[in-house]
C-alpha cells in the first residue's frame, strides 16, 4: 500500500515513499511505490544521519525520500523492515525461490538443506524450483536427472515445501512460477550455474541478464550477478543476488539448528529431554521417527553434518 506524500515542515519539501531497487557505488535507486514498472528509479544519496547511526539503507528497503535541486534525491528515513538477509544484503523479502537444476550441475541435497536452514532461520517462505527439466527427458544424464527430480518430490513435498519444475529453454513451468511470484518481493537463490538468470530472462520478456555456461572442468558456472538488484516482473519483484552460493552458519546458534528443519521442529516437543540434540538421546521423538522411516535419512544426516560443522567453528573461535 502506498503511503501518501507528506510535507516536511523543516524545509517545506515534499517527502515521498519508494523502494530501493538497486544500490551501486554509493547511490540508491528508488522507485516510487505507486509508479509503473517502466518509470525509471530516482538516483539518491543517503543522508549523513545514517552514517552517524551506523545504519545503511539496503536493496528492498521502503524509504522516505525527497527530490533535490539537481534532479536526484536524498533518502531521509528507512521504514520498518519485515525481514533481513545478511548475505546477500537484501531486506523485506517474503518469498525465497531456491533454484536447483536436475543436472548440470548435479543436484546437491546437502546444499539444498543448507539453503533451507538459512531461509527458515530468516523466517521466509520457501519454494523449491527445479530447473533444466528438459534435460530429464533427453541427453546422457537423463536418468540421473529423473532420479534427482523424484528425490526432491519424495523428500520435500511431504514436509510442506512447494516444488515447481521448470525449463527455461522450453518455457515449461515459467507461467506457474510467474503466477507464484505475484505480489511478492522474492529472492532467487541457488548454486551457481543452475539457471537463475535464464529463468528471470524467461519471466520478463526483453530482460537480458548475463548467463554463463557451466564449466566442464569445474562442473559449475561463474556467478554472473555482480550486485543485488530487484527485477520488476510486473506485479512483483525478484532479487537476483550475488554471493548466495557460499553459505556458513555465522549468524545461527547451535541450539537453533533443529528449529530450521521443519519436520524436527514439529516433533521436538515429544522428546523426553528439553534441548534434545536429536542425535543420541534416549526417547527422542526425532530419532524414533527416523527409525520408522518418517524422516528422510538424507535430511537427518545433513542435520548432523551441519551440527558438527557449527561445533567445529565454535571450537576454532
Amino acid at each position: 500500500m502506498a503511503i501518501r506524500p507528506q510535507t516536511r515542515p523543516s524545509n517545506n519539501k515534499t517527502e515521498l515513499t519508494g523502494r530501493i531497487v538497486k544500490a551501486l557505488s554509493g547511490y540508491y535507486y528508488v522507485r516510487p511505490l505507486d509508479a509503473a514498472s517502466d518509470v525509471a528509479p530516482i538516483q539518491c544519496r543517503a543522508r549523513g544521519i545514517f552514517k552517524k547511526r551506523g545504519e545503511s539503507p539496503l536493496v528492498g528497503d521502503v524509504v522516505a525520500y525527497e527530490e533535490t535541486e539537481n534532479g536526484e534525491g536524498a533518502v531521509n528515513r528507512i521504514l520498518p523492515r519485515s525481514s533481513e538477509l545478511i548475505r546477500p544484503p537484501v531486506v523485506n523479502i517474503d518469498l525465497a525461490v531456491l533454484v536447483f537444476s536436475v543436472t548440470e550441475p548435479a543436484l546437491n541435497l546437502q546444499l539444498l538443506d543448507k539453503f533451507l536452514v538459512h531461509i527458515e532461520h530468516a523466517g521466509i517462505q520457501a519454494v523449491l524450483c527445479l530447473s533444466k527439466q528438459d534435460l530429464a527427458e533427453d541427453g546422457e544424464d537423463s536418468e540421473e536427472a529423473r532420479t534427482a527430480m523424484s528425490d526432491v518430490l519424495r523428500i520435500y513435498q511431504p514436509i510442506g515445501y512447494e516444488v515447481l519444475v521448470t525449463s527455461s529453454r522450453q518455457g515449461e513451468g515459467t507461467p506457474a512460477l510467474s503466477e507464484r511470484l505475484q505480489g511478492h518481493l522474492a529472492v532467487f537463490a541457488g548454486q551457481s550455474g543452475v539457471g537463475k538468470s535464464s529463468l528471470l530472462n524467461a519471466l520478463v520478456p526483453g530482460l537480458t541478464l548475463e548467463t554463463n555456461a557451466i564449466s566442464s572442468r569445474l562442473g559449475r558456472g561463474k556467478h554472473t550477478t555482480r550486485h543485488v538488484e530487484l527485477v520488476d516482473i510486473g506485479g512483483g519483484y525478484v532479487a537476483d543476488t550475488p554471493g548466495f552460493s557460499q553459505l556458513d552458519f555465522a549468524e545461527l546458534g547451535i541450539e537453533e539448528l533443529g528449529t530450521c528443519f521443519r519436520e524436527m521442529r514439529e516433533l521436538s516437543s515429544g522428546c523426553k529431554f528439553r534441548g534434545c540434540t536429536h542425535i543420541h538421546e534416549p526417547e527422542c521423538a526425532v530419532l524414533e521417527a527416523l527409525e520408522r522411516g518418517e524422516i528422510a535419512p538424507s535430511r537427518h544426516s545433513n542435520y548432523v553434518l551441519f551440527m558438527e560443522e557449527m561445533k567445529e567453528k565454535k571450537r576454532r573461535y
